[in-house]
């Protein structure tokens, strides 16, 4: 099961979208009798949108590439979010800056040493969720990112696949769902990575979850949020994340997790940072993916 923007994903995104809604979210009046089907009928969206039923048809079976403007108002239609917005015009192939094939991403030495110097667990996610580095903090709190296989080195793949991972998210029903979203609008902006495609397909046959929540079509930007997490040295931690895109490359993201000050969960970093910097003092800087291993972070299992 591939990602699934070669074979009309706009047309599904669509169709999920308007099976989402019913004609009381849409001020439509319904003639009372049984609806074969759950949502909006294409002729209702086509009445809203002030397009003909034949045009919305062929658009959703992708034999007409609307235009920007048409896309615009089925956006509002369809009551799309922001970041759903931004998915639809992704897929329609309405953002020229996206790269048909993107490149071989590379951590810069500067974004390196910034990890080093960040007092609080933090990572450089890369383009499918790839872990291209990170610092001493992420590797205690989470796991020894140096002794996974590049392959593995992917936090949506270890969200799924690695037990110890998913263990340690008390609100793992939130994460991983999230992560879906998160790898939903990566396929629409590089929709030729055969990368992204092996990874959405691994998952999907691995794990039911994903498979569902693949398949509901829902959408995000990282942008902040709130993990708690179970960890077996320090216990519980209730930790704010925050996402930052890197100057450099719009598809590098630094993530960094956070406690407030004076909390259970940040008296619980300070020993954890504590610890990691005790198995760690003489090692060298961040590893990233694309390179042998510098680091071999502290490993808490």
């Amino acid at each position: 099961m591939g990602m699934g923007t070669d074979s009309n994903e706009l047309g599904q995104f669509l169709k999920a979208r308007r099976a989402g809604l019913s004609p009381g979210d849409v001020g439509l009046t319904t003639d009372g009798r049984h609806r074969r089907v759950p949502g909006l009928r294409r002729e209702e969206v086509a009445r809203l949108a002030s397009i003909s039923v034949q045009y919305y048809t062929r658009v959703e079976q992708g034999r007409l590439q609307a235009s920007a403007p048409v896309l615009a108002t089925l956006a509002k239609v369809l009551r799309l979010d922001d970041d759903q917005q931004t998915y639809l015009l992704e897929l329609a192939g309405k953002d020229a800056s996206r790269p048909r094939r993107p490149r071989t991403q590379h951590v810069r030495p500067q974004t390196r040493r910034l990890l080093d110097a960040i007092g609080a667990p933090a990572i450089i996610l890369g383009r499918r969720m790839d872990i291209l580095a990170w610092n001493p903090l992420a590797a205690a709190l989470l796991t020894d990112f140096s002794q996974l296989p590049d392959k593995q080195r992917n936090y949506a793949r270890l969200v799924f696949s690695d037990s110890d991972i998913r263990s340690r998210y008390e609100n793992w029903e939130t994460v991983a769902p999230d992560c879906v979203a998160f790898l939903r609008m990566e396929a629409a902006r590089h929709p030729d990575d055969p990368r992204l495609s092996e990874l959405v397909g691994d998952l999907s046959i691995k794990d039911p979850h994903f498979r569902t929540w693949w398949a509901a079509r829902n959408v995000a930007v990282q942008t902040a949020g709130v993990k708690t997490i179970s960890h077996p040295l320090v216990g519980r931690l209730t930790l704010d994340w925050e996402t930052l895109a890197c100057a450099a490359d719009p598809d590098q993201q630094l993530v960094v997790w956070t406690a407030e000050p004076g909390t259970p969960s940040h008296q619980a970093l300070d020993f954890l940072a504590c610890w990691a910097a005790a198995g760690s003092a003489s090692e060298p800087t961040a590893h990233p993916a694309d390179e042998p291993a510098e680091r071999t972070g502290p490993h808490p299992r």
